[in-house]
């Protein structure tokens, strides 16, 4: 795991050198209650254990996948309930699925849309533009 040795503690600034995840959305998945708060120090610097380095790790790759935060909640629940089946995070991965399907087609209709802009457009010096005007239009 990126060289990393299993250390007890992580300060937060190595917690986000190790993962990749800035230190203020650390902070913000604390609060959130998606990571759990770390040990802190007796000068209240925050300590974390090799688990909530192994979180984060998860919660980046997640997000890397266009998982939400609630949906990484419910893995965690899942994960930490150790009586979930496999079908659950299935069945919460095959809903993802669906929705970024969702987001292709509709990013593929954007890029259509636009095109058909782009290509409506001579660029040229008069102040009219068919893309301000498609922009404007009424239905």
């Amino acid at each position: 795991m990126n060289g990393i040795t299993n250390t007890r503690a992580y300060p937060i600034g190595r917690m986000s050198r190790e993962t990749g995840v800035n230190i203020e959305t650390i902070r913000y998945y604390e609060r959130i209650g998606l990571l759990p708060k770390p040990d802190r120090t007796a000068g209240g610097n925050r300590q974390y254990n090799h688990d909530q380095l192994k979180r984060l790790f998860f919660i980046r790759r997640a997000r890397g996948l266009g998982f939400a935060l609630d949906e990484i909640r419910d893995l965690f629940e899942m994960a930490d309930r150790q009586d979930f089946s496999c079908s659950e995070v299935h069945d919460l991965t095959v809903d993802h699925l669906a929705s970024v399907r969702d987001k292709i087609a509709n990013l593929k209709k954007l890029e259509k849309m636009l095109s058909d802009m782009v290509s409506q457009c001579s660029r040229g010096d008069v102040p009219e533009c068919p893309i301000l005007d498609a922009l404007f239009e009424v239905n």
